[in-house]
């Protein structure tokens, strides 16, 4: 089997190793543009020997950040500073990925450092918050407004405009956040969508605009780009969405030309019971991986150069995201190269510290 440090080939780019840099809310934007912090913070994890370096979350719609202080992708003018981004990148040689982004129901909160409760448009938050069905996430979280077909196709097209935004700022690949309670997630699982129209009810109604946003995106995405997709494997709660859920939408989402699904879980209920433990999620990579037949990209406290070489190696991922060691070590994949004895190229300027 591959190793953390065997090249990955998806389309027409190649990862040098397997090791991923997580979307990361970093809460540092104005109206959504991406400014110094954003550079320096994306830019060292290249420079810190990751393949392929995710922005955060960026929102395709100003109503869709989950703050104030989100980074977003909706209009032309963030298109600019974004390039700087993806330019830097690429010449440490890594790969530059955005994250596109609608929060639904968890929209219009404070950043998490400053409370992440429910902001009203005096405090800087909105009052259009959207979501399948007009369902509090929480206690303290907004009342969103159901949303009607108009704004479903508002937002589908919002994810496409954004794909065309993302290609012209420079970036490589596309992951779309289906994941951990956000508005997407939030039309897949029964817990959140209780609509009666062909957005909700039975599970092919329910995964449709994931399906309309995946297609979209497709088309405006060149071909030899890929495209990934993060999901919550499962809601951890009875009665809502399930792994097998998963594997069924993962078939569907590859036959639309997805390429690697971002296996996740939660979120989508507050009060979930969630068994957190090292590795934790990365089961649901691996039966993803196998049922569906598709590559796979495992996440959740991967911390260890040995725990994430033996999820590549054992064949239950074909790429490890790391989010809060990333965070803690900027050149991470330089160190765990060094502690599984594989040789990988430093920055010049830090070869002396080798």
């Amino acid at each position: 089997m591959a190793h953390l440090f065997e090249p990955l080939a998806v389309r027409g780019i190649t990862f040098k190793n397997r090791i991923f840099v997580s979307p990361m809310c970093e809460y540092s934007s104005t109206d959504g543009f991406a400014n110094d912090w954003h550079l320096v913070h994306l830019g060292s994890r290249a420079v810190g020997g990751a393949a392929l370096v995710l922005t955060e979350a960026t929102a395709v719609a100003a109503n869709g950040r989950i703050s104030p202080d989100d980074l977003g992708i909706w209009k032309d003018e963030h298109v600019e500073f974004l390039s700087r981004i993806t330019r830097f990148v690429k010449q440490q040689g890594a790969v530059p990925g955005t994250q596109l982004a609608h929060a639904g129901r968890k929209a219009s909160t404070a950043a998490l450092f400053k409370g992440g409760l429910a902001l009203s448009p005096d405090q800087g938050g909105w009052d259009n918050v959207l979501a399948p069905s007009a369902l509090q996430f929480a206690e303290g979280y907004p009342q969103p407004k159901e949303m009607s077909k108009a704004d479903i196709a508002a937002t589908v097209q919002a994810f496409a405009a954004a794909a065309l935004r993302a290609h012209e700022a420079g970036f490589e690949v596309i992951e779309i956040h289906a994941a951990h309670g956000y508005l997407l997630h939030e039309f897949l699982s029964p817990l959140s969508n209780r609509r009666q129209d062909e957005y909700g009810g039975s599970f092919e109604n329910r995964i449709r605009i994931v399906k309309e946003v995946v297609s979209v995106v497709r088309s405006q995405w060149p071909e030899g780009n890929p495209l990934f997709v993060r999901i919550s494997s499962t809601d951890w709660v009875e009665g809502g969405w399930t792994i097998e859920d998963s594997i069924t939408l993962a078939r569907e989402l590859k036959s639309l030309g997805v390429d690697l699904i971002d296996c996740s879980s939660g979120g989508n209920v507050a009060k979930a019971r969630i068994p957190i433990g090292p590795g934790y999620q990365a089961e649901f990579a691996e039966r993803i991986r196998k049922d569906a037949a598709i590559a796979t990209g495992a996440v959740g406290m991967i911390t260890a150069p040995e725990q994430a070489d033996h999820i590549i190696r054992s064949g239950q991922a074909d790429a490890v995201l790391l989010a809060r060691e990333m965070l803690r070590q900027p050149y991470w994949p330089l160190h765990a190269a060094k502690a599984l004895g594989h040789a990988i190229a430093w920055p010049k300027q830090y070869e002396r510290a080798k």
